[in-house]
């Protein structure tokens, strides 16, 4: 059974820093083909935040504060810079495998106050 286990939210103000990570378990190191990192704010849909896979991608509204990065094979590090408020979400690890199967964590809340 394939898990994946959050950490690193809270409460920050504006221009402060957090950062979150996610290890999986459960699953064959070789079978992963991308962890990543997505958000949903109330009110608005999932959408991805940073994927890192074969290639590296970025929300355009992220790109230059947020940096993605695999510690190791099954954990996977969201670094956030610059906080704003809009980047008030749940942001949920995913885990994407060569298999074609997807893998959700429960979620973590990140508030950023102005």
């Amino acid at each position: 059974q394939v898990q994946l286990r959050e950490s690193g939210g809270g409460l920050v103000q504006a221009g402060e820093s957090l950062r979150l990570s996610c290890v999986a378990s459960g699953v064959i190191s070789s079978n992963i083909n991308g962890m990543g990192w997505y958000r949903q704010a109330p009110g608005k849909q999932r959408e991805l935040v940073a994927l890192k896979g074969d290639n590296t991608k970025y929300l355009d509204s992220v790109k230059g504060r947020f940096t993605i990065s695999r510690d190791n094979t099954k954990k996977v590090s969201l670094q956030m810079n610059s906080l704003k408020p809009e980047d008030t979400a749940v942001y949920y690890c995913h885990l994407h495998t060569r298999t074609g199967s997807d893998y959700w964590g429960q979620g973590t809340q990140v508030t950023v106050s102005s």
